[in-house]
Parts: C-alpha cells; structure tokens; sequence
C-alpha cells in the first residue's frame, strides 16, 4: 500500500510506489507531511527511507531536522495546548476568536507539518500585523483582545520554531518568501539515492560550496568524474556520475522489472567458477530481456541505448556494482571500504588529489555480496577464524588486488581495501615527470643496475616498492638472464627432463637427491644448491614469446618449507602437488597468458599445458624387441615372422632352451 511504513532499527522506509505527490521531501510538502505523521507515530526514528522507483534515503543530520519538527507540534499541540480555546477567549472578545482560531489551527495543524519555514514565516508576519493594529487601534477592548492573542498564542508559537535547527538554518533567507516555495528545503535536504535494481547509495548532487578543480571522462565516456575542493575539509570530492545515475523514470523501471526477472536465474557450476563466462551469459540473457520489457511497455529503445542497459543489469547482477565504476578510472590508485559499512562513505586515492572522499556510500547488503563472491571466486575462508582474505578481482576496465577483513580483526565487521593495477607500466622517464625521482637518481639506479650491483628495495604500504621494482627491470638489458625466486614443486612429482640428449621421465626428488649424491651441493639461505653440473640436463619451460622451448637447467635446489602443499587435478587427471605461492600460468579474458599463485586458482580456471612438445629426437626404423625381453616374466612371443625366424635360427634356439 501506498506510503505503508516498515521500521528495522530506527530506519523508517515509506513505501511512495505509487504516489501522486512526488517522493521526496524537498520537492512536496504533501510527503513531508506524511514524514512528520509517521516520527510522531513511531517516535524513534534515525534515518528516513522514501521508496519508489528509486530509494531516496535521508541520513541521521537531516532526519534529526525532521524530528524536531515533528516534536515542536507535539509541544504545542499537547504540552503547551496552544490550540485550547481559553488562549483566544477574553471578555468582550468573541467577534475575533472565530478568525483567530481557525487560522491558528490551519497554521500548526497542517502548514507546520507541510511546510515549517512557511509556518514561521507566517506567524512572524502575523505578529507584525497584529502589532500595528495594536498601535493605530482607537478602541480599548480591540487592543486587549489583540495583545492577548499576541502574547498567548503567535509569540509562543514564534518562540517555539525559532529553537528549530531548520528554521536558523534559513533564518537570513526568509525575505520576500512565498508560501509554497520549496527551493529553502533543495538547498538543505541532499538525500542519498538507490535505484531499486543496485544496492549502493550515492549523493546525487554535488556538495554545497565545492569548488570545481577537475573534470574528466572514463570508460566508454559515458562515465563523469568531478573533483570538488570544499572549504574547510582537508580531503577534496570526487563526485563520479555513472549512466545509471541518469536514467529516466521509466529507464529505471525496465532495470527494475529485468533484475527481478535475472534474480530467479539459477546460475550453474561453472557461471560461479567462471565470472568471465557468468558476465557473458548474463549480458546475453539481458539484452534480450530488456528489449522484451521495453516492447511490453511501449518504450524505444535504440541499439546504443538497449547496450548501456543491458551493461549497467550486468554491471549489478553478474559484476561487482559501483566498484566497475571506480575501478574504470585509471587515475584511482586504491579504493577503501571501511567497516562499519553503510555509515561512511568510499575513499579513494586519486593520482592527481590523493586521498579523496566520494558520493558513493555502500550498503551492508553491498558488503555481503561482495565477501561472499570473493570467497567463492577465490576458493578461500573469510570468517572469524579466517579474518583476513587475499584475492585477485578482474572487471572490464580494470584489475585489483584486493584484502577484505572481518571480525576478529575488524570489531566492526566487513571492511575492503583495493589496490587498482597500473594500465601502462611504470618507467624512469615516467617517474621523473610526475617528481617521484629526480634525474640524477634514475641515472645512478640505471648505472647500479648495469653494472649488476645488490640493492634493497623497502617502504610502507603504498609508497610504491612493486611499481619501482617494475620500472627498474625495464633497465636489465634484454641480453641478460632474470632469475626469479619461486616457491617449489613437491619432490615426488614427475617431470620430463632431456639429459646428455635423452627424454627421460623422473621424480624431481628421485633427480635432485641423485645429483646431489654425485656432486654435492652449497648451503644457501637454508637451501642446498647443486651448481655446475657436468651432465647436460635440459627441461621444458615458456620463452618470452609464451612457446614451448627446452631450455638448460641453471641449477637444483632442495628445501624445507613449512608452507601449505596445494593439490592441482585437471579434467583429465593430471595432478601436480606444490606450494602456495607457486605460479601456474592461467589463461584470462584476452587469452593472454599470466602468472598466477596456486592458492588462488579456482574450479573451473584454465591451466596452460603443452598440447605438444616437440622432441627433435628423429624417427626409429626398427626396434630390437630381443634386447628388451628379459624385462618381462611371462612373455609369449608368436605370428608367422616369428616362426620363420625360430625355423631358421633352430639350432641357436635349442641352445637357450
């Protein structure tokens, strides 16, 4: 029913699907109304939600204006009765109550419930009037009567809203207004809005004295990022505008209808393992869905249009929401969610303003969803035994590694931190334009690093150690070798190996404990290293064009690790045990191949594996079986080739018998 109420701890939602009157409360004085009935009603009330085909959610602040209204009509009306007949009626009086009265009650009756500032407007001048009849009043009684009404029911009631917050918040802007007028009410209620199909709230203006710094596009252009300098804050604001929050009403309805119709979608085994595959399905079932809904209600949709649909439904169903949004600007570094969810807003860290806070604020239903897609995507815990989950996210538009906390570690529950990958790599020159470093230095790092000298590289979270790193590998020229050191494969797993020109299959650690038998080995950071080898022991491995090669072994290594040991099987049945921070190369959305750690692979990802290796060993003409038989105990030798051997070899055998 329309403007039911339903109250879940101090959040009061009206239900507007439906109304004449608008949904908001700084545009009708009608649902104002309504708003100040339902605070008188339910008395304890944090936060206001007016829903219709989007959610329009009003915070603490300025709910907390509302409930002062609602409790200065509750004083006047019951407390103070200021609408007690004995407050108009004086002797000789009687011609004036009836007027009196009845525009007392329409004002605290009705016009302080639709419209508070017009109310005080109103008594103000209505003291004003009675004022100058007071003075140019020739009749003693008339003037009794005027000052009685003044003093017992305009001035308390003057008294009474000029304690409200609302009314000093106006109280310089009030000349020259017109009852009715609700341009006061758009200057100081900022709800936030939610469009029914998302879950995350965002401002829909930007904020009241920002000063705009910068403004660009990202993604497709469809995208509107401004960035705010507002006085009196440290941070500035960086107010994103995505499509979806420029829909029209009945645009917002198509998503609306479409998502509930998604949300009965039972997505199978590999949709949850495969997010490329589940995003790709989803797209498709919801193009044609809101093409259908669309025809069903009379709208047009272009081909564009019917696409920027359908991306924003598989933005909310299939993705992960507003974070697509963020993680579409290359300049946002790192993206912050903090606990309690739902009561703060998301921070970024811009390239260009550093620590920024945004009109996004996500809600707990948010938090959830994407703890538990990352749990699934990731295949690890995230409780309070496990308070702490490390994953990858990939979205069109960006890459990022996230950590996301809970309880214990995180009193107030779920919290989020991502750190967005660089689009173009890091370089010297790079780092010299934006002042990270000075020429002088990336001339003496460059100079270190050719002549292959030891540094460290160190610094807190954030002050960029992997992005120097990066840009510090483009200095090794190309004609030098990088070796890496990777965590290890489990000694009873079987490899092929070319020694001394031979394919031969072994257990690795079968191999190593043979070598190092033969030829010792170094104790190195607590590792034993078996180092110049004679024999010539080759394995197969990537080269830098991503082909199989066989490439000579530099060195083996055998230790100890006290590291989690992941078992990998594929479809087929191969299996390969190793430790958690091993890399196996994955294959992603743009078929490129990438590195990943095993503890991060999931049920359903692509492993790269040889489909063939080429051996260069030759082809055999024959094989002598003769020189392989006494490897079988019970082995039965027959056909005609045979026999005509035996018979021509017949002495030879009678011999062996």
């Amino acid at each position: 029913m329309v403007f039911e109420a339903e109250v879940i701890d101090g959040i009061v939602r009206i239900n507007c699907l439906g109304s004449i009157y608008g949904s908001t409360i700084e545009d009708s004085d009608v649902i104002m109304s309504i708003v100040i009935d339902k605070i008188l009603e339910i008395k304890k009330v944090e936060r206001i939600i007016l829903a219709e085909t989007r959610e329009y959610e009003y915070d603490y602040e300025q709910t907390k204006l509302l409930v002062e209204v609602a409790n200065a009509y509750n004083r006047l009306v019951n407390e103070l009765k200021i609408l007690n007949i004995r407050r108009f009626a004086l002797p000789g009086c009687d011609r004036f109550v009836a007027k009196w009265f009845g525009d007392t009650q329409f004002l605290v009756l009705e016009l302080l419930r639709r419209d508070p500032i017009g109310a005080y407007v109103t008594v103000r001048r209505q003291i004003r009037r009675i004022k100058l009849k007071v003075e140019k009043s020739s009749e003693l009684y008339a003037r009794k009567c005027y000052k009685h009404y003044l003093e017992n029911v305009l001035i308390p009631i003057k008294e009474e809203l000029e304690k409200l917050k609302l009314i000093q918040i106006v109280q310089d802007k009030l000349d020259g207004y017109k009852l009715g007028d609700r341009s006061l009410y758009r200057q100081i209620f900022h709800p936030l809005i939610r469009p029914n199909f998302m879950l995350t709230r965002y401002m829909a203006t930007p904020p009241k004295n920002g000063r705009l710094v910068k403004k660009y596009r990202v993604g497709n252009g469809d995208i509107i990022v401004e960035i705010f300098r507002i006085p009196g804050k440290v941070r500035y604001f960086y107010f994103v505008s995505p499509p979806e929050f420029r829909l029209s009403e009945e645009k917002y309805a198509i998503l609306d209808t479409a998502r509930r119709y998604m949300a009965e979608h039972k997505p199978s085994r590999t949709e949850f393992t495969q997010p490329e595959k589940a995003r790709e399905i989803f797209l498709n079932i919801g193009r044609d869905l809101i093409r259908e809904i669309a025809r069903s209600r009379g709208v047009e949709l272009s081909s564009d249009e019917l696409e920027q649909l359908a991306q924003i439904l598989a933005r909310y169903t299939a993705g992960f929401g507003i974070l697509e949004v963020l993680l579409a600007d290359e300049n946002i570094q790192d993206i912050y969610i903090n606990s309690p969810v739902g009561l703060t807003p998301i921070y970024v860290k811009h390239a260009d303003f550093d620590e920024c806070e945004t009109n996004l604020i996500p809600t707990r239903e948010d938090a959830e969803s994407w703890a538990t897609r990352f749990r699934m995507f990731s295949g690890r815990p995230l409780d309070e035994a496990n308070p702490v989950l490390d994953t990858e996210l990939e979205v069109p538009g960006g890459r990022a590694r996230v950590c996301a906390i809970t309880r214990t570690l995180s009193p107030e529950g779920l919290g989020f931190a991502l750190r967005r990958h660089r689009d173009r790599p890091w370089t010297y020159p790079l780092f010299i334009d934006v002042k990270y470093m000075n020429p002088l230095f990336a001339g003496l790092m460059s100079f270190i690093i050719d002549g292959s000298r030891s540094f460290l590289v160190a610094g807190t979270r954030g002050s960029g150690k992997t992005s120097f790193l990066g840009a510090s590998m483009l200095e090794i020229m190309k004609k030098f070798r990088i070796i890496t050191v990777e965590d290890s494969v489990t000694g009873d797993c079987r490899i092929l190996i070319r020694r001394n020109g031979k394919i031969e299959r072994v257990r690795i650690g079968d191999l190593v404990d043979e070598l190092i038998r033969k030829y010792g080995y170094e104790k190195k950071f607590g590792r034993e290293v078996v180092k110049n080898i004679p024999e010539k022991i080759e394995v197969f491995s990537f080269d830098e064009k991503g082909k199989i090669s066989i490439s000579p072994v530099s060195f083996f290594v055998r230790h100890k690790v006290k590291k989690d040991i992941y078992e990998i099987e594929t479809e087929t049945g191969r299996k390969i045990r190793v430790t958690e921070d091993h890399s196996i190369f994955t294959i992603g959305e743009t078929t490129v191949m990438r590195p990943v750690k095993a503890s991060q692979i999931k049920v359903g990802d692509y492993i790269a594996t040889p489909r063939v290796l080429k051996l260069n060993n030759g082809r055999k003409k024959h094989i002598d079986l003769l020189n392989y038989l006494e490897r079988f105990e019970e082995l039965y030798v027959c056909g005609q080739p045979v026999r005509a051997m035996i018979e021509k070899n017949w002495d030879s055998v009678k011999e062996l018998k």
